[in-house]
């Protein structure tokens, strides 16, 4: 019986793959007859052509004589450089402010709640806007940077980081996107990891204590690793979340894949093939992050037992 309950799923799926696949090409199809009609060029061969723009921030010798298809990659590139450090950032900051909520301290408990609460419901679209102002307007000028001995130095211009003689540079546009998807998504972990936490049954802390750990080390061996476990399906979307919102660089001038996608676009006009790179190179970037998420998750929950 349950084999054959397995047989008929399968056939549904697959029929219903068939049935998505022959929508897709009557669409594309229509698409391609209509475009045509109306003498509008269509096709991929334009990413072999030259680009003709320039890129702020690229660190794979882009100029403007590079091939579209390397100004994609370039977005790409960009896109992860914010995407991956901010979600080490936003999950380090998330357990921070999720322990603060659970603490036995007021004051501590006040703040964090009041933090997690105000970045939660304040769009990140003005969060950008407000830290990206505050990079440009209130920092110093770039002839007189605040100065950490000689190897670092903050103006307008940006972040500047000089080190065993390897100088590196982090633009205004950056910080701000990352500074703001980081605070944004931390807030949502925050609330993950305080759920996931407090799923873990009182008597386990108590039992750690009475073994002779303290409260701090109660927490690091036996409750976080038990409320991992619980956390980690919400977190992977969180970072699903967070690599999206990362298209909002394009409202603080930073050119992420969005970015350049549309300049490409103005530039030559091919607006479904566009956005259908765009599409497929989320997709992809998606589809990676949760089966590494999945792969992790499935690797704790098989040491848990």
């Amino acid at each position: 019986m349950r084999k054959s309950h397995s047989w008929t799923a399968l056939v549904w799926q697959v029929l219903l793959l068939l049935s998505l696949a022959a929508v897709l090409a009557w669409l594309s199809h229509n698409t391609w007859i209509n475009m045509r009609a109306r003498g509008i060029q269509s096709g991929f061969d334009y990413l072999l052509d030259p680009a003709g723009f320039d890129i702020a921030e690229t660190a794979l010798g882009y100029s403007a004589e590079s091939p579209f298809w390397l100004a994609f990659l370039v977005g790409l590139v960009n896109t992860l450089w914010v995407a991956i450090p901010g979600m080490i950032g936003a999950t380090l900051l998330g357990l921070l402010l999720a322990v603060g909520r659970i603490s036995s301290h007021p004051l501590a408990r006040a703040l964090c709640a009041a933090c997690i609460e105000t970045l939660r419901n304040v769009p990140l679209l003005i969060q950008l806007f407000t830290w990206y102002v505050l990079m440009i307007e209130f920092m110093p000028e770039a002839g007189e940077p605040w100065r950490w001995g000689d190897a670092l130095m903050w103006s307008k211009a940006g972040f500047s980081l000089d080190v065993w003689g390897m100088s590196g540079y982090l633009s205004p546009e950056y910080l701000a996107l990352l500074l703001g998807l980081i605070l944004y998504t931390a807030a949502f972990i925050a609330e993950v990891f305080r759920a996931g936490i407090e799923a873990v049954p009182r008597a386990q802390t108590l039992a750690a204590q009475s073994l002779g750990l303290s409260v701090g080390q109660s927490l690091r061996w036996v409750v976080l690793p038990q409320a991992m476990r619980v956390s980690l399906p919400p977190l992977t979307s969180q970072y699903l979340n967070l690599t999206k919102n990362s298209s909002l660089a394009v409202a603080i001038g930073y050119p992420d894949l969005v970015s350049i996608a549309n300049t490409a676009l103005n530039q030559t006009g091919r607006a479904v093939e566009c956005i259908a790179i765009i599409m497929m190179i989320y997709l992809s970037v998606s589809l990676l992050t949760a089966w590494i998420m999945n792969r992790y998750n499935q690797r704790v929950n098989r040491h848990a037992h």
